[in-house]
């Protein structure tokens, strides 16, 4: 939306209902020509008395009413006797209330604010006001005004004004100037403005085209986007130097220059690996390299079995009513004398009943087992799974706050290691590098590791391909499973799981048992019908409530992508009612009932046991959930048991969750699992995608959509080349 069809306001604040002061998201009143209006946004340092120029657009509140969301906000202070009055009386500076708000008007007048500023210790001309006092009001208002000149610098440049508490919190009084000296320091991911924006602003302050500080900052850009949104752990130097090249318009000379002084400087990594020039940010060649280091190590390792074995297997094969295939045994035994292992296959092949064994081994052999998955529902399926206590990673290395970064970290590592004797970590897959570096930073020096997974699923969002680059380094003692057992043959999911995996195309003719498809060809169509399954026909034909449906889409947008989903099925399960909670973000409206999805991990998002006492902290991207309640403000999400309250400020961090993207569906299992598969982009209608989608569902599979479709991510097994030195170095070491 451009500023011209934003809508202007002008008024006082009259008075200030809520505000944040660790992001300054804030809702007051505004009196515009004596009516009163509720404004909501990011206005940090706001006080009543003060008159704003607001360009916004108006929201609807179910409980509050009409409301203007504020985009850009022009601030003057106060001037009028009245206006100065309203705002130093309003408690905005401590230590003024409105008996020295009267006493300063009288002696300074319309000066009043200039005093305070400039020459506080005129203030002790008033009685009760001592030098130290008067010193104070002055430090906190000159802090009020660098608030105030940083959000009009942002508001001037169309920047989003949310900045202005972060960059305060960061950087403190000098805020601005900092901005001003370097403005590609905002494309750092805590203020997560683009490059492009960080670029105009330093063009628009008079930083050259050909400035180092502009080249630098466009080399560590593509670099960090490269490693974090697509996956890379490192860029061959000719490719980033290209790509920089592309973005900033400049001669990959003068980049080279500019890419010597960051690796002189330490800002960057440079070396030969697997057969490229590779160039790294820091942090993760020592993630990478520190990985290689030790999983070496711990795979030379051999580690005395305990004493009779064999009968320790047996009775645990009689204890759980199975009997182990030789794989499987295999499997179980390796655990015993190896200190790291890997146990991979596809669904059906009895990974489960392995871990199950290895976990009951070591309870016999008396070691303390953790286990472990990536995400909050991973964690939960396993648990389930083992019939024992599961944990993400995140919370398994337990997080803390360091003072001197000023950021989360993960407080246990090798100076406070864990105490188990054992970790199990399912769904490795899905760990990227500075995971698992965390992790294994963490064990002591004898600690067993088993790291479960199936390496055809998608890789980590995150950079590296871990849990693949492990097995084909050849390095890591590994049991890979590959027997389907003849039940899980039995059903058409785990078949055709397994022919998807090898290029075969499932027959979508004959819908048989627990695998459908369901031919549509226009998006209305498709939509159409997956709301009828979820609404109508599973539960009512199949018994399978709303609640255990998950449905998939390869894409976020066009047609068939989960916004349009979304928006369909909430209308069909959840559609607005008299007395039932909302609240509009962006271009979402949750409600009371919805299922929802935390999509950024936050270390210090706070909850709370439902109906009991515990309490913690963290919550994690792919965390789901239902809203339980909307009042006033926050929203109320219950996820696995977890109550958590959600601020305005934090609704960034929701989305709704009737439908995800395959890729934010793994490490989770569904009861049925219905997969729109119409249209999307080549790089997201693959063959993996279409594989992890299917072995995502536990009892139904449904796909509604054009077969050709189908058949054309069966045919399409492009995997996006992900740059990791970690085999490499695993099979050089």
């Amino acid at each position: 939306m451009s500023d011209q069809d934003l809508e202007l306001l002008e008024g006082t604040v009259s008075s200030i209902i809520f505000q944040n002061e660790e992001n300054g998201y804030t809702i007051l009143r505004l009196d515009v020509r004596g009516e009163e209006v509720t404004v909501v946004g990011p206005m940090a340092g706001v006080a009543p008395g003060e008159y704003l120029s607001i360009r916004g657009r108006w929201t609807r509140h179910p409980t509050y009413g009409p409301q203007m969301k504020a985009e850009v906000v022009d601030r003057r202070l106060p001037q009028s006797m009245k206006e100065i009055f309203h705002y130093l009386s309003s408690g905005a500076i401590k230590g003024v209330g409105k008996t020295i708000a009267r006493l300063i008007i009288e002696e300074f007048g319309e000066n009043a604010l200039t005093v305070i500023e400039e020459d506080p210790e005129q203030l002790t001309k008033i009685k009760g006001i001592t030098k130290k006092r008067a010193r104070q009001i002055g430090e906190v208002f000159r802090q009020q005004m660098g608030t105030r000149r940083l959000m009009e610098f942002l508001s001037e440049h169309r920047l989003p004004l949310e900045l202005a508490a972060l960059l305060r919190r960061a950087y403190g009084d000098v805020a601005l100037e900092v901005v001003k000296a370097n403005p590609y320091l905002l494309v750092n991911g805590e203020f997560e403005v683009e490059f492009s924006q960080a670029d105009a602003l330093a063009l628009s302050l008079g930083v050259g085209r050909s400035d180092p500080l502009r080249l630098e900052a466009g080399l560590i850009f593509e670099l960090t986007h490269n490693n974090y949104s697509n996956g890379h752990t490192f860029l061959p130097r000719h490719k980033l130097v290209d790509a920089t090249s592309t973005l900033l318009q400049v001669s990959g000379e003068l980049l080279e220059d500019c890419l010597e002084t960051l690796v002189s400087r330490g800002e960057t990594e440079c070396e030969q690996v697997a057969g490229q020039e590779a160039v790294y940010l820091p942090a993760l060649y020592e993630a990478e390299s520190y990985i290689a280091r030790r999983i070496l190590e711990m795979s030379q390792a051999e580690l005395l079995p305990p004493e009779g074995l064999s009968g320790l297997i047996r009775r645990i094969e009689e204890e759980q009513r199975i009997s182990y295939a030789s794989q499987q045994r295999e499997a179980v035994e390796l655990a015993a004398n190896r200190q790291v292992m890997l146990l991979t296959g596809g669904p059906g092949t009895g990974k489960t009943t392995c871990l199950r064994g290895v976990l009951a081994l070591f309870e016999m052999m008396g070691l303390d087992t953790a286990l472990a998955a990536p995400t909050g529902r991973a964690a939960k399926r396993l648990g389930e799974l083992c019939n024992t206590d599961a944990s993400t990673i995140h919370r398994l290395l337990e997080t803390g706050f360091d003072p001197r970064s000023g950021k989360l970290i993960f407080t246990r590592n090798s100076y406070d290691p864990l105490k188990t004797d054992a970790v199990i970590v399912d769904e490795t897959s899905m760990v990227d590098v500075p995971l698992m570096a965390a992790l294994l930073d963490a064990l002591r020096d004898d600690c067993r590791l088993v790291l479960v997974g199936d390496p055809d699923q998608l890789p980590s969002v995150g950079p590296g391909s871990l849990f693949a680059d492990l097995i084909r380094s050849g390095a890591v003692p590994t049991v890979r499973l590959t027997e389907i057992f003849r039940q899980a043959a039995q059903s058409a999911i785990i078949r055709n799981a397994h022919l998807i995996n090898h290029g075969q195309i499932p027959d979508l003719r004959h819908n048989e048992g627990d695998f459908f498809c369901l031919a549509r060809r226009e998006p209305e169509s498709v939509v159409d019908t997956v709301v009828d399954l979820c609404r109508r026909r599973l539960p009512e034909r199949m018994g399978i409530p709303a609640d255990q449906i998950q449905v998939l889409s390869p894409t976020r947008r066009r047609g068939t992508g989960t916004r349009a989903l979304n928006q369909a099925i909430q209308q069909a399960l959840n559609p607005p009612l008299e007395g039932k909670g909302e609240r509009r973000f962006g271009d979402w409206v949750f409600r009371t009932g919805d299922r929802v999805m935390q999509v950024r991990n936050n270390y210090d998002i706070l909850w709370r046991e439902e109906g009991g006492t515990d309490s913690g902290m963290g919550m994690f991207n792919g965390d789901i959930g239902v809203i339980r309640s909307i009042e006033k403000e926050v929203i109320t999400v219950d996820i696995d048991g977890k109550v958590v309250e959600y601020s305005p400020d934090m609704l960034g961090e929701l989305e709704p969750a009737f439908a995800v993207t395959v890729h934010k569906a793994q490490g989770s299992e569904y009861r049925a699992v219905i997969l729109a598969a119409l249209e999307g982009a080549p790089i997201l209608m693959t063959r993996g995608v279409l594989y992890t989608a299917v072995t995502r569902a536990r009892e139904l599979f449904i796909v509604v959509g054009d077969p050709a479709a189908v058949a054309g991510m069966v045919a399409n097994n492009r995997q996006t080349r992900r740059y990791s030195g970690l085999r490499a170095r695993l099979t050089e070491e």
